[in-house]
Formats: structure tokens, C-alpha cells, sequence
């Protein structure tokens, strides 16, 4: 026997505990507030991830998520269109913009090398990120990527790859400074923290002392 009531409530409670971090007690929290809401308040907060779901795009440049073609950081003439830092994934974009120390655009992974995982080079935006260099106008490429063994071995592998394209001699590599501890995601980086990482980051030497 089911321990809910409604069978119709228990299938929300599942959908509710399958994200990311919430338990079935806090799905089953979530999911009876909903129904004490009413049926226009239920249908905005659906509608909000239908839209999402349907309407949001990737940016064709730096592939965060956005509203049209282009993000409004690549679309703004007031950024360093010649830093681009580049990230794992979206949320790191948002940290770093939060810091409001950094005023260059971005190029989003989407994932980090981890065979492992299976993630290879193919698996995420490396190419493009190739493709975006070689076209020319980029003088620092900041490689803000975790610190651990993955986040190390993507750092590498797109070093190695500006080198054998012969792009290293003209384009500055470079890492956010340790202040950020090994292991760490940006995401969980305080702001003060990652702002300091950012200012005074280090060059890129591709594991040479």
C-alpha cells in the first residue's frame, strides 16, 4: 500500500524528488504548498519551465544560456571582446559575474574532459573555442576551470591544442591564482575569493616549473 493518499500526489512528490538535492520529505513540503496555491499561481510557476524548456537557447558564440542568438555579454560593445575566459558550465559564468571583477566574455565548456565519465575533447566546446581563437581579435585566454585532475587535464589539452595550432606564441594563457583551493568549483567559491582569483591570475605553462 501506497504511504500517500493520492496516487496523483504521490507521481508529483517523485517528479519533486528527482532533482537535484531534494529529498521526498522536502518534495512532499514543496508539492502540498503547490496545491494550496491557486490554480493561477500553479500555472505561472509550470509555465515558467515550460517556456524555459522550449524558448531558451545557447548562445552561437560562448554557448551560455540565453534569450536569443547572441548573450547579452557577446551582443555588448562595452565588454573586452579580446579576454575570453573559459568555463565548465553556466553557473561558473554567473559566480564570475558576480564578482564584478571581470570584464571580458566567455566560452562554456558545457562538461570537462573525464574519461572516467566518458567525456572526451569531442564531448564538449573545444572546437569551438579553436574556431573563436583562430579567427583572431583574442589576445588572453583565462582557463577558470576546476581544480581538480579533470579541470587540470582540460586545462592542458586546450594548451596543447593552442600550441600545436601555433596560437600559443600570440595568445596569453592563462589561470586564476590559487586562491581558489584545490578541489573547489566556482560555484562554490565565495565572491571575494573568486574576484581575487580572477585579478591576479597567473600564466599558463602547461605543467613546466
Amino acid at each position: 500500500m501506497s504511504e500517500y493518499p493520492s496516487i496523483l500526489l504521490e507521481q508529483a512528490v517523485n517528479q519533486m524528488a528527482s532533482l537535484p538535492g531534494v529529498g521526498r520529505k522536502t518534495a512532499l513540503r514543496l508539492v502540498l504548498h503547490l496545491l494550496r496555491q491557486s490554480d493561477q499561481d500553479v500555472q505561472a510557476f509550470a509555465g515558467a519551465f515550460t517556456r524555459l524548456k522550449q524558448e531558451v537557447v545557447y548562445c552561437r558564440e560562448c554557448h551560455n544560456i540565453s534569450d536569443s542568438e547572441l548573450c547579452p555579454i557577446c551582443s555588448s560593445s562595452r565588454r573586452d571582446h579580446s579576454t575570453i575566459c573559459v568555463v565548465e558550465n553556466v553557473q561558473d559564468v554567473m559566480s564570475i559575474e558576480n564578482t564584478g571583477q571581470y570584464n571580458g566574455v566567455y566560452h562554456v565548456l558545457g562538461g570537462i574532459i573525464s574519461p572516467m565519465d566518458g567525456i572526451g575533447p569531442k564531448e564538449i566546446e573545444i572546437d569551438s573555442l579553436m574556431e573563436r581563437i583562430a579567427k583572431g581579435g583574442v589576445e588572453e585566454i583565462i582557463l577558470a576551470l576546476p581544480t581538480t585532475m579533470e579541470g587540470d587535464t582540460t586545462n592542458f589539452y586546450i594548451f596543447r591544442r593552442l600550441q600545436n595550432a601555433g596560437l600559443a606564441q600570440s595568445v596569453k594563457v592563462s589561470q586564476l591564482a590559487r586562491g581558489v583551493a584545490i578541489g573547489n568549483e566556482l560555484e562554490y567559491t565565495d565572491e571575494i575569493t573568486l574576484g581575487r582569483s580572477i585579478l591576479n591570475r597567473t600564466e599558463f605553462r602547461g605543467g613546466e616549473k
